[in-house]
């Protein structure tokens, strides 16, 4: 849904997933230089925009005042969008829309539907609950293929698949698309080549299209989506029906605002001066592009997000993932360490207060606080404002319960409090893994059984050194 570098096309070595057998200091490696490219570019095309810093304020703005507003916009856009043959859907949570988008796809007599690029269909597990009512949903979007056929999720908001290279691509694609040449190589025309002939035929056969909407006009009914390949307009004219899932956050008043977000979001998001692909559209044009089109408006826990005065600028996010390319934290984990459907500085503060601090607990905590992100973020959302708040939230919520993390570092601190006590766990801990780490030879451990997998799933888990600071001194204090 939004505009995305294409991840086959180019140099970058893209990784392989952190829960494969790729070290994980390769997957560093390769998330530093791949969202280091992307900011790169940004960092140039917004340097040529002279007055860059005042349209950042007025995006800023009109986020603030759509909030102020909301109910009397959504009514607006229901009452302008069903004027224009559009029929409008009220969710007002993830039950609520997949239940609607499945009865919709039902009733028009699908059993495949074709998707756009989408959050919020992800946010909500929309393709998940289709399947369950034995409806197949075909990710369109290059990148959010990969990670279908993969049986994966994404790890970035911008190039979901940013955590495979061309290979894996290619085996991929030679076991899982169907029609796919077993013969073919890992050379981007050809992988992307492969991809076009599949979905191709996905869009002639389609009767029901599901889109996101990047904007959505509350004066005229207008919706808008932005990407970079195609895909989308093929998925937004070729359908008999159209089902638009949009969260009720994504207004803009009028049509004139959409000339300020449409000079932030590319130059943020790909390093773009304009996006290739612009797709507006309003309602139903009869004999042009589907002849049914729905509407399906989604709260799932903006509401509740809207009532916090410092947690609701989490709302303004436009999804350029700007933050992500920045943060220190994620160009070291990557997106799947974050177990959240929006990874990253935004994901950090926007999941908890989605689904409750309580669901969310550590996200808050994923951060340095080095105020990188709200340097970039196009509309101005202070996240280390949101997250220490965020904090404070989940330290209240757990205040009084006990928890496996609590007594975990309650046990520590005792340890800690005593110098020789601390001495003999470390000299225990030591002897203990002592054959586990003739094994690994320095390697740090990547996989252990359960409850410690929880860890090891996202993070290595060190051993302890072979000799303690105060061993070393000891040993060395003698020597000149």
């Amino acid at each position: 849904m939004k505009p995305g570098a294409n991840p086959l096309v180019g140099e970058l070595p893209f990784p392989a997933a952190a829960e494969r057998e790729l070290p994980r200091a390769q997957l560093r490696l390769n998330l530093q230089r791949a969202t280091h490219t992307i900011r790169d570019k940004r960092s140039r095309v917004v340097d040529e925009v002279p007055d860059w810093e005042e349209l950042r304020a007025a995006g800023s703005a009109i986020k603030t005042d759509v909030l102020a507003r909301l109910p009397e916009l959504l009514t607006r856009f229901e009452a302008a969008a069903t004027a224009a043959g559009a029929q409008v859907h009220w969710a007002r949570d993830a039950t609520e829309a997949c239940a609607v988008v499945t009865r919709l796809v039902r009733e028009a007599g699908a059993e495949e539907v074709v998707k756009v690029k989408s959050m919020a269909t992800q946010e909500i597990g929309l393709n998940e609950a289709l399947a369950a009512a034995g409806i197949a949903a075909v990710e369109t979007d290059l990148a959010e293929l990969i990670v279908q056929l993969a049986d994966d999720t994404p790890s970035h908001i911008l190039v979901p698949a940013i955590h495979y290279n061309r290979r894996e691509i290619r085996d991929i694609f030679r076991e899982r698309m169907p029609g796919a040449d077993p013969a073919l190589g890992d050379e981007p025309v050809a992988l992307a080549e492969a991809a076009r002939r599949h979905l191709r035929a996905k869009f002639l056969a389609a009767k029901v299209a599901i889109s996101g909407a990047n904007f959505a006009v509350a004066d005229t009914g207008t919706l808008v989506v932005l990407e970079s390949e195609g895909n989308g307009r093929m998925c937004l004219t070729l359908p008999e029906t159209l089902i638009s899932v949009v969260g009720i956050e994504k207004l803009v008043p009028t049509f004139a605002d959409l000339e300020v977000f449409l000079q932030l979001l590319p130059r943020s998001s790909t390093g773009e001066r304009m996006n290739p692909y612009t797709s507006m559209w309003t309602g139903v044009t009869p004999g042009d592009g589907p002849q049914t089109v729905h509407v399906v408006l989604v709260d799932n826990g903006r509401t509740a997000t809207l009532a916090d005065p410092v947690g609701r600028q989490a709302l303004h996010c436009i999804r350029c993932s700007a933050c992500l390319n920045v943060c220190p934290v994620y160009e070291r984990v990557g997106g799947h360490a974050y177990g959240s459907v929006y990874p990253g500085p935004i994901g950090a503060i926007l999941s908890p207060q989605l689904t409750g601090v309580a669901a969310n607990r550590s996200l808050p905590f994923a951060s340095t606080l080095c105020g990188a992100c709200y340097d970039v973020c196009p509309v101005r959302i202070n996240i280390p404002e949101v997250l220490v708040h965020l904090r404070q939230a989940a330290v209240d919520d757990q205040r009084g319960r006990p928890s496996p993390e609590r007594t975990a570092m309650r046990a520590t601190a005792w340890l800690m409090r005593d110098r020789r006590r601390y001495a003999r766990a470390l000299r225990a801990a030591r002897a203990a893994t002592a054959p586990l780490a003739g094994v690994l030879r320095g390697r740090p451990v990547r996989r252990l059984p359960w409850p410690m997998s929880a860890w090891t799933a996202t993070r290595d888990a060190p051993l302890p050194a072979r000799e303690s600071f105060r061993e070393w001194w000891a040993r060395n204090r003698g020597e000149s």
